[in-house]
């Protein structure tokens, strides 16, 4: 059976906490999230996803969106695959670039698909400056870091302006919060059901049920997401790969590979900054 067309290319940024991401592919995405706020533009093709906002269909052109912790998937519509440029954005660097907006901390994209041609251009021109300064930040230029910093920071505030919203994410019962912040505090470690339905104070099937219908995966599902976004992290970061993949709590680098390419689409190897 072949495998999917697929290229991935994480590129360098000139904004530290801001990462670039191109993609060329006809895979199916498994359900998953980002710890990072997510914008891009579909370059080619069409995608259909299952948003944590509702279903969305996205064209070329189109604006797409993600919220840290959002839950989606994707999928192509039509033989050819798509292609999209993206931005991967920390938390805290979309609060500061945003701090005239709104208030930081409470803020997140509302539309997770749109028809938005100035909002693409200018997406377009902050991907372009982000990775062009990178790529030549070895040459002589007349801008320096602070010159840098002000005009690419400039620019993606003008880019995130028009698309956030005030933050309306639905309450987490207690009891779940408590077993899912267990997970989150060390996805790592050898959770069980019995241990994380005691913190939540339920019994194991309303564990199951309670989790699943506040977080969109059941404990397992969760706990193997978390292990995949850790080992993103430490990856991006320099930890070499089966270092990672034992840190993050998987059996090996294959069983690491394994689950960070269906939900991500992309392999350790991208993420450690190598071309696939």
């Amino acid at each position: 059976m072949s495998q999917p067309a697929t290229r991935f290319r994480r590129l360098a940024t000139a904004l530290p906490g801001v990462e670039a991401v191109t993609a060329e592919t006809t895979r199916r995405f498994a359900r998953h999230t980002h710890d990072q706020f997510g914008i891009g533009v579909i370059v080619r093709g069409a995608q259909g996803s299952a948003s944590g906002r509702g279903p969305v269909e996205a064209g070329p052109g189109d604006v797409i969106t993600v919220n840290p912790g959002e839950v989606h998937d994707g999928w192509p519509i039509g033989d050819a695959g798509r292609a999209w440029r993206m931005l991967y954005i920390d938390p805290p660097v979309l609060a500061e670039a945003a701090a005239d907006l709104m208030r930081p901390g409470d803020a997140e994209f509302h539309h997770p698909a749109a028809t938005a041609p100035a909002t693409a251009a200018r997406f377009l021109a902050a991907f372009h400056s982000l990775t062009a300064q990178a790529t030549t930040a070895g040459q002589a230029t007349t801008a320096g870091p602070l010159a840098r910093e002000e005009r690419l920071t400039v620019l993606l505030a003008d880019l995130l302006g028009g698309l956030l919203v005030p933050a309306g994410r639905p309450t987490i019962p207690p009891g779940i919060a408590r077993a899912r912040a267990a997970i989150d505090d060390d996805p790592a470690a050898a959770h069980d059901l019995a241990g994380l339905a005691a913190l939540a104070g339920t019994g194991r099937f309303q564990l199951i049920r309670s989790f699943t219908r506040a977080t969109g995966f059941t404990p397992h599902a969760y706990v193997l997401e978390r292990r995949v976004q850790l080992a993103r992290h430490l990856i991006t970061t320099g930890t070499p790969l089966a270092e990672a993949a034992a840190a993050a709590g998987f059996a090996d680098q294959s069983h690491m590979t394994r689950h960070m390419t269906r939900r991500l689409g992309a392999t350790p190897g991208v993420w450690a900054g190598k071309e696939v």
